[in-house]
């Protein structure tokens, strides 16, 4: 179990014109899938709009998922069940630290994040309380909290990014253990503070043991160099535009990056580790609600809209590029369907709090 306060990393931000009107877009396209739906009646699945809003509430939702997936689902919940969702944004890691200082007076009922470690977390302190259990049955099991304190909601899966003007697809390393090695000096781009990253470190740990993946950090800390970047945005940046050869980064920020910059000024692509590798990972985006809530029945409303076919739907046309944890629903992006990964076995119990990763993050000097 973790002790102490997790260490926090800054909460990754696009910026720029671009992103600006990505964003925007994105928004207004939610707006009309979400009236689409409910003219369809889909919305139903969770209730009309019209029992929602005759007993109509608040509930206060940390997110430390990106603001346009949180936004959209937010939008269109608000719109089904007439709850207002008040939503603050910031680093998951940080939201798990600030819950368990705010245990005397809290202020969350619902807690979003990225990975699942802050929510795993969270439920070794006693924090969480059991999600209805219609809502875990909408996920497949292993994706949710193994006591039933946390829903899966979407998925990622840890890629390489590359320049093959830099570095060829047959240069790149197959498996995690080799991008400690020495001939990818000044090659390699890693975010050590990225929540996202904490799983790999996890996955290497419980495959190989702490000493294995304490000499491992420390290998691609030296050959990273300058290259260990604040977040996985800046990683695909920096690949794109030819200043480092490949870095590690969860599959969906490059097709953020293609969606946001278009093809023709997309110089990078994307390649997995060797199937079932330690560094081949799929990351769970999963929701909380907080025992402390005194909107409980509004906050189970909500975790059930996200697993719902609609929320699903919703992760599944957005620009998040998250993969929908709904067997029946596809994503609209052009990548390899969430079937037919082959990731590591790792489980979500394996990946635990993140206290290993942590522990050994720092150890390396790389927190």
């Amino acid at each position: 179990m973790m002790t102490g306060n997790r260490p926090a990393a800054p909460r990754p931000v696009r910026r720029g014109a671009a992103a600006v009107a990505l964003f925007a877009a994105a928004l207004f396209a939610a707006a009309l899938l979400a009236a689409a739906l409910l003219a369809a009646g889909l919305l139903a699945a969770c209730g009309s709009a019209s029992d929602g809003a005759s007993g109509a509430g608040s509930i206060t939702l940390y997110s430390g998922q990106h603001e346009q997936t949180t936004q959209e689902l937010v939008n269109a919940f608000e719109q089904q069940t007439g709850i207002h969702v008040n939503v603050r944004y910031n680093d998951e890691d940080s939201f798990a630290n600030e819950i368990v200082t705010e245990e005397s007076h809290p202020i969350a009922d619902v807690f979003y994040t990225e990975n699942s470690p802050p929510l795993e977390y969270l439920q070794e302190k006693g924090l969480l309380a059991p999600v209805d259990a219609a809502t875990l049955g909408k996920t497949p099991a292993k994706y949710n909290s193994p006591d039933g304190a946390w829903v899966g909601v979407s998925a990622r899966v840890s890629v390489l990014i590359y320049n093959p003007s830099l570095i060829s697809a047959a240069q790149l390393p197959t498996s995690v253990l080799q991008l400690a090695n020495p001939k990818y000096k000044g090659k390699l781009a890693f975010a050590a503070g990225e929540t996202d990253f904490q799983p790999v470190v996890t996955s290497v740990a419980r495959t190989y043991g702490d000493a294995e993946a304490t000499s491992w950090l420390n290998g691609i800390k030296a050959n990273a160099g300058s290259h260990v970047y604040p977040d996985n945005e800046t990683i695909a940046d920096e690949v794109n535009r030819g200043a480092v050869a490949f870095g590690v980064v969860n599959q969906y920020y490059w097709y953020r990056m293609e969606a946001e910059l278009g093809a023709s000024s997309v110089h990078s692509k994307i390649a997995y580790f060797a199937p079932h590798d330690p560094g081949y990972v799929v990351d769970v985006s999963g929701a909380g609600i907080l025992k402390s809530s005194t909107h409980q029945a509004d906050a189970q409303k909500f975790l059930a809209f996200l697993v719902s076919k609609p929320g699903q739907e919703i992760i599944a046309h957005s620009i998040s590029y998250e993969y929908p944890l709904d067997d029946g629903v596809q994503t609209t992006a052009p990548q390899t369907p969430f079937s037919q990964l082959q990731p590591n076995s790792i489980t979500i119990a394996d990946l635990g709090d993140g206290s290993t990763a942590i522990s050994l993050l720092q150890k390396a000097g790389l927190l």
